[in-house]
């Protein structure tokens, strides 16, 4: 006699509702960590960053007043941040502005005279040939730019007129226009006239030695000097205000030497700023960096509020015309693994001498990553620092440190 058990019997219904609900048990465990992997690792991929930290900075230069007795009106032969010798005309002194506005007519109708004369002169046109005259002006062209580029501002200006002139002089062998005469003549003319109204000045302020000018005073010019830095105090960086003299005697003031410093106060907890670094600025008033050195790094105590004295040797018309501003310092551009600052963590591991020799045990910083199902520690070579995050070097030729496209573990690793 043989049994026959039926496949409806509640013992098989039983087994097979357990085989069922551990094969559900398995596959929600397997896409739960499945997806708890992916939600926790994150691929280190390169990232570019620039290291900068704001302040307020402090303009310190070796300054000299210049004063005169105040009556008449101030017209300036040189701009701020412009160049003296010893002797230079700095200012005229006239009775009113009228004779300043006849004064700049003149310069003006005199320079564009002199141009003119310099196009018409014969000798210019009988030896000028289109196609010399046509690469010359693209080779004046190109210097133009260069002196726009360097701020070479006295050299654009030579550079601008002798564009003019090759241009002017190409038109004219070309037959586009007759000539300049009767713009001449009528200059002349105007200026005839222009001169039997002028007066000499009153006075002439001059240079007694070589030097930069600024035209206005501002009352920290016996303070703020080169010899005073080591005095200078957190305090006092954060009283110094930008305002001007209001005095009619002023003319303005000569910039000796050509190093010059700014102070701030930084946050030098990290000790990001070591005396002699080379780093670059960038002031509110002026879209150019600045080349700089920095020149002194000291605290009161505080390594959190430290005074820092960066020297530079370039003055321009931006650069004189604020005692304080807002000053960013840029450390450098970098360029690296990005990771994040909570997937970092230590490994100890023990290392050998050069003869092959236990050395001890050393702490390594560095990451795990996913590797497949394995877990692997990779070291990492910070050189930035973020708020949440950090740059680690690239070394290809090294697997024991982080590479590109790694995937690191930002949490959950026993």
């Amino acid at each position: 006699m043989r049994f026959v058990r039926s496949d409806g019997s509640p013992m098989v219904k039983v087994m097979r509702n357990i085989v069922l609900l551990l094969f559900v048990v398995i596959f929600i465990s397997i896409v739960y960590n499945f997806r708890n992997r992916e939600s926790n690792t994150e691929s280190a991929l390169i990232a570019e960053t620039t290291a900068s930290r704001a302040f307020k900075g402090v303009f310190i230069r070796d300054e000299i007043p210049i004063t005169y007795s105040g009556n008449g009106v101030l017209s300036y032969s040189v701009s701020d941040g412009g160049k003296l010798g010893k002797g230079s005309v700095i200012a005229e002194v006239y009775p009113d502005e009228e004779q300043i506005a006849v004064k700049r007519q003149i310069e003006s109708l005199t320079k564009e005279l002199n141009i003119l004369e310099k196009i018409q002169n014969p000798g210019t046109l009988e030896s000028a040939q289109p196609s010399s005259i046509s690469a010359g002006i693209e080779e004046s062209y190109r210097n133009l730019i260069l002196c726009r580029d360097m701020m070479n501002y006295e050299a654009f200006d030579a550079a601008k007129e002798n564009l003019l002139v090759q241009m002017s002089t190409y038109q004219i062998i070309t037959n586009e226009v007759s000539g300049f005469k009767q713009q001449i003549s009528d200059i002349k003319a105007e200026l005839q006239q222009l001169k039997s109204r002028s007066f000499n000045p009153m006075e002439t302020i001059s240079s007694d030695r070589p030097a930069y000018f600024v035209s206005y005073c501002d009352g920290y010019e016996g303070e703020l000097k080169s010899d005073n830095l080591d005095s200078l105090t957190l305090e006092r960086v954060r009283e110094i205000s930008d305002e001007r003299i209001d005095d009619p005697t002023i003319v303005g003031k000569l910039v000796e030497g050509y190093h010059w410093y700014i102070a701030g106060i930084v946050d030098n907890s990290r000790k990001e700023y070591n005396i002699g670094s080379s780093v670059k600025l960038r002031l509110e008033s002026s879209s150019e960096y600045i080349d700089a050195v920095i020149h002194d790094v000291r605290d009161e105590g505080d390594k959190s509020q430290s005074i820092i004295i960066l020297e530079c040797s370039l003055l321009s018309h931006d650069l004189v015309q604020h005692r304080t501003e807002k000053i960013e310092i840029v450390m450098g551009d970098f360029r690296g693994l990005k990771v994040p600052r909570e997937a970092i963590r230590f490994e100890k591991r023990n290392t050998t001498d050069e003869n092959g020799e236990d050395a001890g045990e050393v702490s390594f910083k560095g990451v795990y990553i996913l590797k497949g199902e394995q877990v692997e520690f990779k070291k990492i070579d910070v050189i930035y620092e973020g708020s949440d995050y950090v740059l680690s070097k690239i070394h290809e030729d090294d697997p024991g440190y982080l590479s590109l496209y790694d995937d690191i573990i930002t949490e959950g690793v026993d």
